[in-house]
């Protein structure tokens, strides 16, 4: 005991009292481990929106809404000659539908960057459906038409197929388009000079390629807000105006206008019009369509709806409606059965050719014909092209754990990337082939 000075004793300290370790936590399990979309969501930067994995249904009833006028504007065309207001009605829709289909896989072309994973669905999901529709398509031609002659080329798409040659090539371009400072700008010049270059040739259909580019490069430049703005109640409004005026200019041009300028595959001189012309009709063109593509999905509901799964599967009913179309002329169909070509007739055809293309458009159609439109080709490519650990194209984790650098408060968060380019041609046409985020 020590002895402190004055006679006074100190008591001795308390033990001290040793820490209790703190409680082991178990490693976690397989169970444990949340998935790839909630790690997203729970990963997420601060002040920045969690990623939705859901499907948004809006653009799901677009495309099945946009292929349905395809599949009905084709079965117009053997019955639209002598008759004014179904060849309006046809230039009507032709001046929206397909620039409307080929902004919507623009939009979700966005993400994509040629990427290994990225080209394995291009190949698979473009590329190869088009090489085996081509060939089926001049096969149905030789043998259906009894025309043996017809060639068999990969370079000159023959009726629907262009589209995903068209698709091929706007998305191979995309890293480019996504690099400039004003890309739409730049794809009106292209699509101008292309109609007044009627030496362009056939190759891949070049001329609509180009022609059309302008559409695939605006929804390349759009934005999720933009479409929430065309769902406003007073745009959906405005749309009715809109088109009924459209219809009006489409009854007067029914007579003075050729529907190939509508088609965007041939140059002006080829059209019989001034070389002047090609370019005033691009931007005219452009500036009508894009009104009425922005009044049809105005219209568009945004709920998920009895047709909004058969917006998944387009692809389908875009490249088997045209067996059925070419088939019934080639059968003289139209010229067995004159009664075709009158009024109720001409409505018998767009609710016959609305139900065919809305079957083609079911699951079950599309898991039957998915080795020719969604083939998965895993044994063409390499491991880079499958992807791994949960995403598409995602590198081998680094060995040893990782601690993640901290992030400082004056950093503001980045905003959210663009849907992730996961669309087949399936999925972008309907691009679609074009065209799931």
């Amino acid at each position: 005991m020590f002895q402190a000075p004055h006679g006074y004793t100190r008591s001795p300290l308390p033990r001290a009292r040793q820490q209790e370790p703190a409680p082991r936590t178990p490693a976690p399990t397989v169970a444990d481990t949340p998935g790839p979309a909630v790690r997203r969501s729970a990963e997420r930067m601060p002040n920045q929106h969690p990623v939705s994995t859901e499907r948004d249904a809006f653009f799901d009833n677009a495309k099945y809404l946009a292929i349905v006028l395809v599949a009905v504007a084709h079965s117009w065309e053997p019955v639209m000659d002598g008759s004014r207001a179904t060849k309006a009605l046809y230039l009507l829709v032709y001046s929206f539908h397909m620039p409307a289909f080929i902004i919507i896989s623009g939009y979700f072309s966005r993400s994509f960057a040629a990427r290994p994973h990225q080209i394995k669905r291009l190949v698979t999901g473009i590329a190869v459906p088009y090489v085996l529709f081509e060939l089926a398509y001049s096969l149905f031609k030789r043998y259906a038409d009894d025309s043996p002659g017809h060639p068999i080329s990969l370079l000159d798409p023959w009726y629907l197929t262009w589209f995903l040659a068209a698709l091929f090539v706007w998305r191979l371009t995309t890293p480019i388009w996504r690099a400039l400072r004003h890309p739409l700008p730049v794809a009106l010049a292209v699509a101008a000079l292309a109609s007044l270059t009627p030496d362009i040739g056939d190759d891949l259909n070049l001329q609509r390629v180009l022609q059309f580019l302008p559409y695939f490069v605006l929804g390349l430049c759009l934005k999720p807000e933009h479409f929430q703005l065309v769902r406003r109640r007073e745009v959906r409004l405005l749309a009715v105006p809109l088109f009924m005026g459209a219809a009006l200019v489409a009854y007067w041009a029914a007579t003075r206008m050729r529907p190939g300028w509508l088609y965007h595959g041939s140059s002006a001189q080829q059209l019989d019009a001034p070389w002047w012309s090609g370019p005033v009709m691009t931007f005219a063109l452009f500036g009508c369509s894009l009104l009425l593509s922005a009044g049809f999905l105005a219209w568009v509901p945004r709920r998920r709806m009895w047709f909004t799964v058969l917006g998944t599967g387009t692809i389908c009913g875009y490249l088997l409606h045209g067996f059925l179309v070419k088939g019934a002329v080639f059968a003289g169909l139209f010229d067995s059965y004159p009664w075709l070509t009158s009024a109720t007739g001409k409505i018998a055809l767009s609710v016959l050719a609305a139900a065919a293309v809305t079957v083609l458009c079911t699951p079950p159609v599309r898991r039957l014909f998915r080795f020719a439109t969604e083939p998965e080709m895993g044994w063409a490519f390499g491991r880079d092209g499958d992807g791994g650990n949960g995403s598409p194209g995602a590198a081998a984790p680094a060995a040893g754990p990782a601690k993640a650098a901290p992030i400082p408060a004056s950093v503001s968060a980045p905003a959210p990337a663009p849907a992730p380019d996961r669309q087949s041609a399936g999925q972008a046409v309907g691009a679609s082939s074009g065209i799931s985020r």
